[in-house]
């Protein structure tokens, strides 16, 4: 029973560090769609010129697309199937998007969809904010069992 107690005990630090790994890849998200949202807001009060704005936005997307998709991979290779399938749908919107070739800012139609991109990217953010907090959730609960 004794070498049970200590497996369990170390697979449980190796799933704090996990969660760790984690909660700083969605913060990494996290700050990528704020900085969308940023550059979306100094366009809308003409801080920026579109050509500028688009290019920013652009430059992020496929870094933000590719973490995603890292993550995603993370949760399912650590065996944590809940979290993995609740970060599908936000991989599937990306994948969706990137295969119809509309993950880029157009920098003609910029003004005329600068509403939806706002209302994309917050729904974004809201979702990466609930995984966050679901992360953080997890990892809080890992290390306290790790004590006992």
């Amino acid at each position: 029973m004794e070498i049970f107690d200590k497996r369990r005990k170390k697979n449980g630090m190796g799933d704090v560090w996990s969660w760790l790994l984690f909660f700083f890849t969605l913060i990494a998200l996290l700050v990528i769609l704020v900085f969308q949202l940023m550059c979306l807001a100094d366009l809308e009060f003409d801080y920026i010129n579109p050509y500028d704005s688009a290019s920013r936005i652009n430059r992020v997307v496929l870094p933000e697309f590719i973490t995603q998709g890292v993550l995603c991979f993370l949760f399912l290779v650590t065996g944590h199937w809940v979290m993995s399938l609740l970060s599908v749908p936000y991989l599937y919107y990306n994948v969706r998007l990137y295969m119809r070739r509309q993950h880029l800012v157009d920098v003609t139609e910029i003004f005329n969809l600068l509403n939806w991109e706002k209302k994309q990217r917050l729904f974004k953010l809201g979702y990466v904010i609930f995984l966050l907090f679901m992360s953080l959730f997890w990892m809080i609960y890992n290390a306290l069992e790790d004590d006992e």
